[in-house]
């Protein structure tokens, strides 16, 4: 078993401090390995599902690999949901999946399936770890093995791998006798590296970019990077672009540059595309899409993108196969956001630089300081915001600002302002019905400071990306939106609570995605910052607000799937102190005391009716197009 104790050394090495294992006797040896090294911090989850979805959410905040290890059969197959989605977010999970020897695959053993690349496509790769490791060059194999896997787990794009551990008994050792983990193994590292562009094909770019007149840039699914949003903001400032984001590409977060720059971003694309004005929307299309992150969340701009067919779309991403979202892509530039950016105001500045030198050389009556595009990003977007055109600087440094890019401006920062005023006013009004939807905004409204906030998926997501944030708070926004799935979001919420215990960590969810992963909190652990608000309309609401199930006779039975569960008992089961409204007054009154440090680990159940919910969310869109008319 040496070569298996080895494993966790190795992990350790590869600096895994996480390991989330479920109980089993084939994994004894996994689990005596991880469970009694001294630099590991190894948790036990029963669930496997629920286990899965708690290392996602710990990799998902760390941005490091976590360490998944279960016994063998079915256990495996019920880490696949949150292999998908890691696979779809691009987080790195290295699991190990304890097996039977090959001999005793298909003879009717016990526990016993077809384990050997068992996740398929949706893992990264998938190694076989070698049954016997007794002779020199088996075990150097197999911590080769484990190595190739930390490294393809971690290396860009990042995702899950499997290594499958066949094991004979006996697994545990004799009462007594100590798991060693030899200091001689190696930790082969791979290296990452940072792509960068030529001089030549940044000033072809930088061409493509002042030549249009139209430029849009979208941000998808994004870790919070408040390194790349300076560079973004200072880059849609000094080329006056439009920087269009759900709230799961973190692209509203505070920086210290906010005060210079601020066209960046706009977040109302879900009110502004649901208006039937055609001529606004004509007006926003764009001629150059600038592209990065992974999925929207708005399916109206992802439509309307579609629709608009720009002539150039450049899709930003370090590594792996570009997805052709919007079916007009044209270039796949293969670097990190917030280098490609950044190299293109640093060669612009050069640019700019250049030029002045050679005004200054043939008139030194314009010699100045020398300034760079960054910086005046700050005049450009004054002058844009008060729609006044700019001139060109006398010593050259900032090219005439073109009256098209400047008029393709304009349209979206009116879009953005209306909408804003309108969903102000809107969820102000008074005497409104008690609904799910003016609760989550207030729920919004009163989030802590530096919050990691959870979103759960089906409604929840939907409308927290029409709603928005507070300005100025810094919060951090995750939602499984890889594969979008219901069936691990208290349990990735629960994951990032116990890698950052001093954050507050808030999960809002609908009850069907709730009750469906109540084992998320089937652990031993204690998760002090971790809120739940549920919000309780006793069945999938989404199908009687989307169109399609809604006109169906079988709503109720067959879509919407009514239940009757409260969350009390589950709160109770689990130690979460417990909180329940069902009016506006009674929200107003529990937020405070339900937010606060001192509660500790808290579910708050927001109790609605589908129908009111349905109902009002319908007003909400008959505001909106009359808004928009």
């Amino acid at each position: 078993m040496q070569a298996v104790h080895n494993i966790a050394e190795i992990c350790a090495r590869h600096g895994i401090t996480d390991v989330v294992l479920s109980p089993g006797s084939r994994s004894a040896p996994l689990t005596l390995a991880f469970a009694r090294h001294p630099n590991l911090m190894v948790r036990v989850v029963p669930d496997e599902r629920a286990a899965a979805f708690i290392a996602l959410g710990m990799a998902q905040v760390q941005r490091r690999a976590v360490v998944l290890v279960c016994t063998s059969g079915t256990a495996g197959l019920n880490y696949a949901p949150a292999i998908a989605e890691a696979y779809f977010q691009r987080i790195p999970l290295v699991v190990f999946t304890a097996d039977r020897p090959p001999e005793w695959i298909d003879q009717l053993d016990g526990q016993t399936i077809r384990q050997h690349n068992l996740y398929g496509a949706h893992a990264k790769g998938a190694f076989e770890f070698p049954v016997d490791t007794t002779h020199a060059h088996a075990k150097w194999h197999a911590a080769r093995i484990v190595n190739e896997a930390i490294n393809l787990a971690q290396a860009g794009p990042a995702g899950p791998v499997q290594v499958n551990v066949p094991l004979r008994e006996p697994f545990y050792p004799k009462q007594g006798e100590e798991i060693r983990y030899e200091q001689d193994v190696k930790a082969t590292r791979e290296l990452p590296t940072r792509p960068q562009l030529s001089t030549a094909v940044l000033r072809e770019l930088l061409d493509a970019i002042r030549s249009a007149s139209r430029v849009l840039v979208v941000g998808g699914q994004h870790p919070a990077d408040k390194e790349l949003l300076q560079e973004l903001r200072k880059f849609a400032a000094a080329f006056q672009v439009p920087v269009v984001g759900d709230l799961i590409a973190n692209l509203h977060l505070p920086t210290p540059s906010d005060n210079e720059h601020t066209l960046c971003p706009f977040g109302r694309q879900d009110i502004v595309m649901a208006a039937p004005d055609q001529n606004l929307k004509e007006a926003l299309k764009p001629e150059l899409l600038i592209t990065f992150g992974q999925s929207l969340i708005s399916k109206a701009l992802k439509l309307y993108l579609r629709n608009a067919q720009p002539a150039q779309h450049w899709h930003i991403q370090p590594a792996g196969a570009a997805a052709d979202t919007f079916q007009s892509l044209t270039k796949v530039v293969s670097m990190e956001p917030v280098d490609f950016f950044a190299s293109l105001l640093a060669e612009e500045s050069r640019r700019a630089e250049d030029s002045t030198e050679g005004v200054q050389a043939q008139n030194p009556r314009f010699a100045s300081p020398s300034h760079t595009v960054a910086q005046d990003a700050t005049r450009v977007a004054k002058s844009l915001i008060s729609t006044t055109p700019l001139t060109p600087s006398s010593n050259g440094q900032l090219e005439a600002v073109s009256s098209a890019k400047v008029e393709y401006l304009k349209p979206w920062l009116a879009a953005e302002s209306r909408a804003t005023g309108f969903l102000q006013e809107f969820m102000q009004q008074p005497r409104q019905p008690f609904n799910e939807f003016t609760a989550m905004y207030r729920c919004l409204q009163a989030l802590p400071d530096r919050t990691a906030l959870h979103l759960a998926n089906s409604m929840t997501v939907r409308y927290a990306n029409i709603l928005g944030l507070p300005s100025k708070l810094d919060i951090e926004v995750f939602a499984n939106r890889g594969t979008s799935g219901i069936d691990g979001c208290n349990s990735t919420a629960v994951g990032a609570a116990l890698a950052q215990p001093e954050r507050p960590v808030v999960l809002l969810t609908g009850d069907m995605a709730f009750f469906y992963d109540r084992n998320a909190f089937w652990h031993n652990y204690l998760t002090p910052n971790l809120r739940v608000v549920v919000f309780n309309n006793h069945g999938g609401g989404i199908f009687r607000i989307i169109d399609g199930p809604r006109q169906q006779p079988e709503l109720d039975e067959f879509f919407e799937t009514r239940q009757a569960l409260t969350a009390e008992n589950t709160a109770r089961d689990f130690n979460l102190r417990y909180f329940q409204v069902s009016s506006f007054a009674e929200l107003e009154s529990a937020l405070p005391v339900f937010f606060a440090l001192e509660t500790g680990a808290a579910l708050l159940e927001i109790t609605t009716t589908s129908k009111i919910n349905a109902e009002f969310f319908e007003q909400y869109r008959a505001a909106v197009k009359v808004a928009f008319a």
